[in-house]
C-alpha cells in the first residue's frame, strides 16, 4: 500500500501528468482538496472507489482515512492542487505517515505560476530584464512568514514576483512594491487558472486594486509582478542560440 501525493495542476484536467492520471484511475481511495481541485480531475477514479473531498476535514480526519486504507491494503491517491512542493501542506501529512510507518511517494504537478505564464503567452524570465522568479505569499490570517522573508526584501531584487494568498492585500502589496518597481510596473492577477471561469487581469501597481474590485475577486488568485510582464521588445536575445557564442553542443562559433 502506498499513499501517492499527486499534483493535479491548476485546475485543467488535461494538465495532469500521465502518471497522475494513471494513479487516480487505479487507486481505490481518492482524497482530494476540493476547494482547489475541481471534481473533473478525480472523475476517473475507479467505480466504487472511496472518493472524499478533504476541504472540510481536519488533518487528523484525513490521516484517519489513510490509516484505514493502510489497514485494508488499499493505495491512496492524495490529490493536491498545483505542485505539492509549493504550499501543498504535505509536510505535516508526511510527518504522520512516517510516524505510522505508511509508505508514500510524490507525483509533481504543473504549478499555478507556470500555467498562468502559459495562459498569458509569455516568458517570466527575459534576458537582462528579469532572470529570477520569487515564489512567495502574504501572511494575512494564515501561517506567519519567517522574519527575513518579507515582501520588501524580495522587492529589492527586482525579480518577477509570484505572490500567493495576496489578492485581499493588494493595497499593502502596492505600498511595499511601488518604491522598488514603480507605480507603472506591470501586474497580472490570475484568477482560477485552468478552470472554466479563468480570468487574467492585467494592470499596474497603481490600478490593479481597482480592477480586482470591479471583478469582485477575493480568493483563488495568483499575483504576478515585474517588468518582464510588460510589452518588452528591447532585450538581448538569449546567448543559447547566438551563433557567435560556442557551447558544449556547438563548440565552434559560427561567423
Amino acid at each position: 500500500m502506498t499513499v501517492h501525493f499527486i499534483g493535479a495542476g491548476p485546475g485543467d484536467p488535461e494538465l495532469l501528468t500521465l502518471k497522475a492520471q494513471r494513479l487516480i484511475r487505479a487507486c481505490p481511495v481518492c482524497l482530494y482538496a476540493g476547494s482547489l481541485v475541481p471534481e473533473a480531475v478525480v472523475a476517473e477514479a475507479p467505480q466504487g472507489a472511496r472518493v472524499r473531498d478533504t476541504a472540510p476535514m481536519t488533518l487528523e480526519e484525513t490521516h484517519a482515512e489513510i490509516v484505514a486504507a493502510h489497514a485494508r491494503g488499499e493505495d491512496v491517491a492524495r490529490v493536491h492542487s498545483g505542485d505539492p512542493s509549493l504550499y501543498g501542506a504535505i509536510a505535516e501529512q508526511i510527518r504522520l505517515l512516517r510516524r505510522d510507518g505508511i509508505p508514500f511517494d510524490i507525483v509533481p504537478g504543473v504549478p499555478a505560476y507556470a500555467a498562468a505564464a502559459a495562459a498569458l503567452g509569455q516568458e517570466l524570465t527575459v534576458p537582462e530584464v528579469a532572470q529570477s522568479i520569487v515564489l512567495t505569499r502574504m501572511s494575512m490570517k494564515s501561517t506567519s512568514m519567517p522574519p527575513r522573508e518579507t515582501l520588501e526584501n524580495f522587492a529589492r531584487t527586482g525579480a518577477t514576483l509570484a505572490i500567493h494568498l495576496g489578492v485581499r492585500a493588494l493595497r499593502e502589496i502596492e505600498r511595499v512594491l511601488t518604491p522598488h518597481y514603480g507605480a507603472d510596473c506591470p501586474v497580472v492577477v490570475a484568477y482560477r487558472v485552468g478552470w472554466p471561469d479563468e480570468l487574467l487581469l492585467r494592470g499596474t501597481l497603481a490600478d490593479i486594486h481597482a480592477k480586482v474590485r470591479v471583478e469582485k475577486i477575493t480568493r483563488t488568485a495568483l499575483i504576478l509582478v515585474g517588468p518582464a510582464l510588460g510589452e518588452v521588445t528591447a532585450f538581448r536575445a538569449s546567448a543559447l542560440y547566438d551563433p557567435a557564442m560556442p557551447h558544449v553542443l556547438r563548440p565552434h562559433a559560427k561567423r
